[in-house]
C-alpha cells in the first residue's frame, strides 16, 4: 500500500445520542406503526431477555414483525432512506464535516468522516449528512427481489464496533472481506493509525470503541445533549479515562467541540510533522534558500576511533 503525501486523519461516530438527539426510528418508523417508542424498546429488551439475544438483532427482528403485520408500514431499501429524511441534527452537524475537511486540508492532512451505529444503514444514508461520510458502518437488511427487506444482513452492537475501527485502521474498508482483514499488518503500513483516528460518541454502547481509541493513542470523545441528563454519565467516562474529553452535542462553529477537535488535529498534524523527521524550509524556489541541515543525533554520533556512542 503507497503512503499517501498527506497524513490521513479519521473521525469516526456514533449516530443516535451523538449526532441526533433521538434514536432514528423514533423519528417516522415506529411513529407509522403506532406504537409509543418507550414501548418499542421495552418490547425488545424483554423479548432480548427472554430468548437471551442480541438486542441489535431483536429490534431489527421487531421492526421487520410489526411493519409486516401493519401492513401500512413500508420496509423496502427506498423507505428505509425517506424515513432517514425525517431524522433531526444536532445544531451545526450539516456544515461541520465541510468545515472540519476545510480546516484539515488548509492545515496540510485529508480528513475522512466514517458512521459506526447500531443504526440502520439505509436511514443515515437518507439523512441530510449521507454523502459525507467515507463509509457508513451500521446495521442493515437484506433484500428479497422487490427490494423489501427480510432479514439482517448485519447488525453492529458495542462490541463488534471496534472490528470496523481496525478496518479504518488497515484500510481494509469491505464489510464482506473477513481474510484480508485478519492478515498481519506492520503498523507503519497501515493506512490510518490509532494515533490519528477521533472517536465520537455519546454513552456506554460507545465505550470499548472510545477505549479503544484512547489506549492506542488516538482521541475519544464523548457528547451529550446540551441541559440533558445524560450530562452526568458522560462526564463519568472521563473520570473512568474511557476518554480525552467530553463537550455538550454542539457542532457549531468556534463551540467547545469544534474548537477542541481543530486543536486535536493540529496536534496530530504536528505529530506527524515530527516523525516524519528534520523539517525543511518550504522556500525552495527563493533565491536566498539555505537547507536545514541533517539533524545528527548526539548518542548515535560517530567517535573518533571509528565507533559509535552506545
Amino acid at each position: 500500500m503507497s503512503k499517501p503525501k498527506k497524513p490521513i486523519i479519521a473521525i469516526c461516530y456514533d449516530f443516535d445520542g451523538t449526532l441526533s438527539p433521538k434514536n432514528m426510528q423514533e423519528y417516522n418508523f415506529i411513529p407509522e406503526l403506532g406504537v409509543n417508542p418507550q414501548d418499542f424498546w421495552k418490547e425488545v429488551h424483554i423479548r432480548a431477555n427472554e430468548q437471551d439475544a442480541d438486542e441489535i438483532l431483536t429490534y431489527m427482528r421487531i421492526m421487520l414483525e410489526k411493519a409486516t403485520s401493519s401492513m401500512d408500514v413500508k420496509i423496502t431499501r427506498k423507505a428505509f432512506v425517506d424515513y432517514g429524511k425525517t431524522v433531526e441534527l444536532f445544531p451545526g452537524v450539516s456544515d461541520w464535516f465541510q468545515k472540519i475537511t476545510a480546516f484539515g486540508k488548509e492545515h496540510g492532512a485529508n480528513v475522512e468522516h466514517y458512521i459506526i451505529s447500531s443504526g440502520i444503514k439505509e436511514m443515515i444514508e437518507g439523512t441530510s449528512i449521507g454523502r459525507e461520510f467515507k463509509k457508513i458502518y451500521a446495521s442493515s437488511f437484506m433484500y428479497n427481489q422487490n427490494e423489501v427487506a427480510y432479514w439482517p444482513a448485519l447488525a453492529i452492537n458495542y462490541t463488534t464496533k471496534t472490528q470496523f475501527l481496525f478496518r479504518i485502521n488497515k484500510g481494509m474498508l469491505d464489510v464482506y472481506d473477513n481474510t484480508q482483514i485478519n492478515a498481519f499488518m506492520e503498523k507503519d503500513d497501515r493506512r490510518i493509525p490509532f494515533q490519528r483516528i477521533i472517536y465520537i460518541g455519546d454513552g456506554s454502547t460507545d465505550i470499548p470503541c472510545m477505549k479503544l481509541v484512547k489506549v492506542q493513542g488516538g482521541y475519544s470523545v464523548g457528547v451529550y445533549k446540551p441541559g440533558s441528563r445524560k450530562k452526568a454519565s458522560v462526564e463519568g467516562l472521563k473520570k473512568e479515562e474511557r476518554v480525552n474529553f467530553v463537550a455538550p452535542a454542539d457542532y457549531t462553529e468556534n463551540s467547545m467541540l469544534f474548537l477542541q477537535i481543530k486543536a486535536v488535529i493540529n496536534k496530530m498534524i504536528a505529530d506527524y510533522n515530527v516523525a516524519k523527521g528534520p523539517v525543511r524550509l518550504r522556500a525552495e524556489k527563493s533565491d536566498d534558500f539555505t537547507p536545514i541541515p541533517d539533524f545528527k543525533d548526539p548518542e548515535t554520533e560517530n567517535t573518533n576511533d571509528g565507533g559509535l556512542k552506545q
